[in-house]
């Protein structure tokens, strides 16, 4: 692998992966700062390896790396979030990424990733499988989400207005809106009080 996109809305973050990627050998390194601008630079080259955040400046990450995945199922996606692995690694593993590391981890462990993908290997981490009653329920209910339900519902819960979360996702505000009385159905909530709610308390 010699080309990678970096996709962080986080300057700092993306010239420390900047300099990661040149350290490993990487002789093409472009980024992007959010969904938007990754499209159109996928479009115009697709890389061999894209490293990928998960929130974005109010988009949602799992939505393009599923794309991504269906757009140019060669390229390898690694995953490098802040969200909690016991909710997203294997959502990620399901949509086609072939790794996943959190932001809390030592950066060695980002470079134990690049290497292992390089070099033809997915690189996932061991997650705990303690849970009390209520997390079991909950992580349940999560499993049963479609992966555009669950981008929804994170947007919903950042406070996005149902318009601007249609915008974000190329979909009608009717769309969302059906989509948006499904999760509260499906999370057995009311209001979008209790859908911020639950958001929170599952580290969304």
């Amino acid at each position: 692998m010699k080309d990678v996109l970096i996709v962080d809305d986080h300057p700092v973050i993306r010239g420390a992966l900047r300099l990661i990627c040149q350290s490993e050998g990487f002789t093409r390194i472009r980024d992007a700062n959010g969904v938007l601008d990754a499209r159109a630079l996928l479009k115009g080259s697709t890389p061999e390896l894209v490293i990928l955040d998960l929130v974005m400046n109010g988009f949602d990450g799992l939505d393009l790396l599923v794309w991504i995945m269906a757009q140019y199922p060669e390229c390898g996606v690694l995953v490098f979030t802040s969200q909690d692995a016991q909710h997203f690694c294997n959502r990620c593993i399901s949509a086609g990424a072939r790794g996943f590391v959190t932001k809390k981890s030592d950066l060695k462990e980002l470079t134990k990733a690049i290497h292992a993908l390089k070099s033809g290997y997915s690189y996932f981490p061991q997650m705990p499988v303690r849970l009390d009653f209520q997390q079991r329920t909950e992580q349940q209910a999560l499993e049963s989400l479609s992966t555009r339900e669950l981008s929804i519902l994170r947007m919903l819960s950042m406070g996005m207005r149902g318009k601007d979360v249609a915008e974000s996702l190329y979909l009608s505000p009717k769309t969302v809106s059906t989509y948006k009385t499904r999760l509260l159905e499906k999370l057995g909530l009311k209001t979008l009080v209790g859908l911020s709610d639950f958001a929170k308390r599952n580290h969304l």
